[in-house]
């Protein structure tokens, strides 16, 4: 059998590269060979959430899988015909969620099936995007891509303990390539989540970083939900979204400081398209798309060059960045053109 090798010590060296490729795997029936995952890493090797998310696509996509265990290095990925299913999943730990989900939801829409999902394990946990960003961003984006998904927060889950539950459900879509322009909106939408931190604390939180985009001249609207959660802990989103533009901004609470470890800078100083994150986000399922998709971003990140380098590899889409005065020019033409082979 034939396999496409993906080097995953190559960029960020991290868990993007494992994500991008099983994704890509799954939609395009290529079987992949992934070697020296996460290698130079602290703990190297597939983690429970990289595992979870291998698992998951095992069974939607009937796929045979050699190395999906805690810690391996290797994984080889042979992906079959992909199944409409019914899921219930327990990611074990604290591992994220919303770094599953993104996982799923392009394999499943674009490949024109259907996916309900129930899934247990953190909500809100670091180095990953908070269950907001996901609903309020990544959706509004996919959306505006042609892919459809809705979810519904069982229950939230903090980190270390998790304990969170969320219910997913993706409905077979047809993808469309976009142009995000430059943001026009001055209005912002700001978003607490928390449990079991003194009401006091998370108000002063809220008031602070209102003030700040105030005095940035935006428009703040805000909206706090104290929710019950195993651990105590709280997540913050920050966004604005207009008809060129999708851009948000997520941090979770330091209980060390008791305050939000949030830059300000890479939102208010954001006169692009979209946010670092989202950009990430977006490469798939614009590497898929009937023609051209172009997004304006502040600076070009190593997951961003790491996605655009394994989604080109797997599927033969070109890709440009070019230098603007304030930011970079990003285009990827789907393949889905006739005119790429």
């Amino acid at each position: 059998m034939s396999f496409l090798k993906i080097n995953g010590e190559f960029g960020e060296g991290g868990g993007q590269i494992i994500r991008s490729a099983i994704t890509l795997a799954c939609i395009t029936k290529q079987s992949i060979h992934l070697e020296n995952i996460r290698k130079n890493r602290k703990v190297p090797g597939l983690r429970p959430q990289h595992l979870t998310a291998v698992k998951i696509l095992q069974k939607i996509s009937n796929a045979k899988v050699i190395g999906a265990e805690i810690g391996s290095t290797e994984l080889k990925f042979i992906p079959r015909d992909l199944d409409n299913l019914e899921l219930s999943e327990d990611i074990g730990t604290a591992g994220s969620i919303t770094l599953i989900l993104q996982v799923l939801i392009p394999v499943v829409a674009i490949s024109q099936k259907k996916l309900s999902l129930t899934i247990k394990g953190g909500t809100d946990v670091p180095w990953s995007p908070s269950f907001e960003y996901t609903q309020h961003i990544l959706k509004e984006a996919y959306s505006r891509m042609g892919i459809e998904f809705s979810l519904q927060l069982i229950k939230r889950g903090y980190y270390p303990k998790g304990g969170g539950e969320v219910k997913l459900q993706v409905y077979p879509s047809r993808l469309k390539s976009i142009l995000f322009s430059k943001r026009k909106t001055n209005n912002v939408k700001l978003i607490c989540t928390f449990s079991k931190i003194p009401i006091e604390i998370i108000r002063n939180e809220i008031k602070r970083i209102k003030k700040k985009l105030s005095d940035e001249n935006f428009n703040v609207e805000t909206e706090t939900k104290n929710e019950d959660a195993i651990d105590s802990g709280a997540s913050l989103l920050i966004y604005s979204i207009d008809e060129n533009s999708i851009i948000g901004v997520d941090s979770l609470f330091n209980k060390k400081t008791q305050s939000f470890d949030l830059d300000f800078d890479k939102f208010i100083n954001n006169l692009q398209s979209v946010d670092e994150n989202l950009a990430d986000m977006l490469v798939v399922p614009a590497s898929l798309g009937p023609r051209k998709t172009t997004f304006l971003i502040k600076d070009i990140t190593k997951h961003l060059e790491t996605n655009l380098f394994v989604t080109s590899k797997i599927t033969g889409c070109k890709y440009g960045v070019g230098k603007l005065t304030n930011g970079f020019e990003v285009i990827i033409e789907g393949i889905s053109n006739s005119s790429i082979k």
